[in-house]
């Protein structure tokens, strides 16, 4: 594809407008410290603050003792179920729970096996796309990004919709299951359309099956052979369930609910989290985590070294290696301190799958830079915080040992947080009222007008 060339007068003007941006942007940090502000909605001792109530999602990292936040190992309930629970019967069962726990998120209970068939059925039919949306939207403007094409796929979803605007619980429930049933799908077409015209592969499109899941789907649509194994099917469905919810306080799903707050449609609301979940410090911290990880094995002569490995991380602690931002990614969460019970589950259900698929040496490794990065990190906070690993640390490792791209992970991430988001739009409709928005202090001095004329 053929970009767009700017004009060179234009970029110029920019360039001189730009010299003095930076200064008459710039906040002195004091100003926020003398007038209280909760910088990132947080609190001086690092918890957040309250801005709402919910019965979908709770995640607890730390418990409160005389005013102070206490670690402790951390549990992440959808409505009212340990997800970690949620898990083992899934696995027991050797069943694909992601859509179980869609509608467990939609409705606010566990579905009986009838109303979980019913569920499928209706996800089934409402993944066939809108008649045009496919050659319409996805392959005549493809885009390097699939964040940025999904959410332009779900805005799009609005002009095929015959009542898009219509806010009450029933239609937006209609919307939420399409929605469900239609991101995998965008996501998909949005990708291999983007192999073909960015990455000169041939182009491939699968149609997927009705009596499949989700999860199957996915991998089955990926794959030019359409072939997969029951383990990797039942290991990405784990990945769904377990970014399927987490909590209104989340910047996705806050951001979903504030457009919400505001009365707007279904589609522009889903839009809005989906390019919030873009950013590299929420869901797109899975790939930086896999680019630290090659960074470490391209620069460590000896990974099994703990005392090279230990050398390297303090270098990309203190912003000398790796992307010069003194993050050990993976590490830390605004939440949970001792543990994050998804990086738990994740570590638990896919080592067996990493040792059959040759990466087990691999899975080592991720885990000694675990462990040797958090004593690290918690020597250097000592007593401020206490950190653990978070999801991102497991998560893109195993979407590599599944052979998925890295421009997929923050897809599929979406594709699982709809449910979430769904769910918390219809609480915010019913249970919100109000639009959302917070308070902002000025510091700007006050001037006099200067006619132009006599400007310097």
């Amino acid at each position: 594809m053929q970009k767009f060339a700017r004009d060179e007068v234009t970029l110029g003007y920019v360039q001189f407008l730009s010299e003095n941006i930076r200064s008459s942007y710039k906040i002195d940090p004091g100003q926020f410290r003398s007038y209280n502000i909760k910088r990132g909605l947080r609190n001086s001792d690092g918890t957040g603050v309250l801005a709402g109530v919910t019965n979908i999602g709770s995640v607890q990292g730390y418990m409160m003792l005389d005013g102070d936040p206490i670690p402790m190992p951390g549990k992440l309930f959808y409505r009212g179920l340990d997800v970690s629970d949620i898990i083992k019967s899934h696995v027991e069962r050797g069943i694909f729970g992601f859509e179980e726990v869609s509608y467990l998120l939609l409705l606010g209970k566990l579905p009986t096996e009838a109303e979980l068939k019913a569920f499928n059925c209706v996800i089934a039919e409402a993944r066939k796309m809108p008649e045009g949306f496919n050659e319409n939207i996805l392959f005549k403007a493809p885009n390097q990004s699939i964040m940025n094409k999904l959410a332009a796929g779900v805005m799009s979803l609005y002009s095929y919709d015959d009542n898009p605007d219509d806010t009450s619980p029933e239609n937006v429930l209609r919307q939420s299951i399409e929605l469900i049933a239609r991101l995998p799908i965008i996501v998909l077409n949005a990708y291999n359309v983007k192999r073909h015209y960015y990455d000169h592969d041939s182009l491939y499109l699968h149609m997927p099956k009705p009596e499949l899941s989700i999860a199957e789907n996915i991998l089955r649509m990926l794959r030019d052979d359409k072939k997969y194994t029951p383990e990797e099917a039942h290991l990405l469905d784990l990945m769904l369930t377990l970014h399927a919810e987490h909590g209104g306080g989340n910047n996705s799903t806050f951001t979903c609910r504030v457009l919400t707050s505001t009365g707007t449609d279904t589609y522009a609301t889903i839009a809005g989290a989906i390019n919030s979940l873009k950013g590299p410090l929420h869901g797109g911290a899975n790939t930086k985590v896999v680019g630290m990880f090659k960074d470490i094995k391209e620069n460590v002569s000896d990974p099994t070294d703990d005392r090279q490995l230990r050398e390297y991380l303090i270098k990309i602690l203190n912003g000398e290696a790796y992307d010069g931002r003194g993050k050990i990614y993976g590490l830390g969460h605004a939440v949970y301190t001792e543990s994050d019970p998804r990086s738990l589950l994740l570590k638990k259900y896919a080592r067996d799958l990493a040792v059959k698929n040759g990466a087990g040496d691999d899975f080592a490794l991720m885990e000694r830079i675990e462990e040797i990065g958090k004593t690290l990190l918690n020597e250097k906070l000592r007593d401020r915080k206490t950190v653990c690993s978070n999801v991102d640390m497991y998560s893109g490792l195993v979407y590599k040992m599944l052979g998925i791209p890295e421009e997929m992970f923050t897809p599929l991430f979406a594709i699982a947080r709809v449910s979430g988001w769904c769910a918390h739009r219809l609480e915010e409709l019913i249970s919100g009222g109000k639009i959302i928005r917070p308070g902002y202090k000025a510091v700007m001095h006050k001037t006099a007008y200067v006619p132009i004329e006599e400007r310097t």
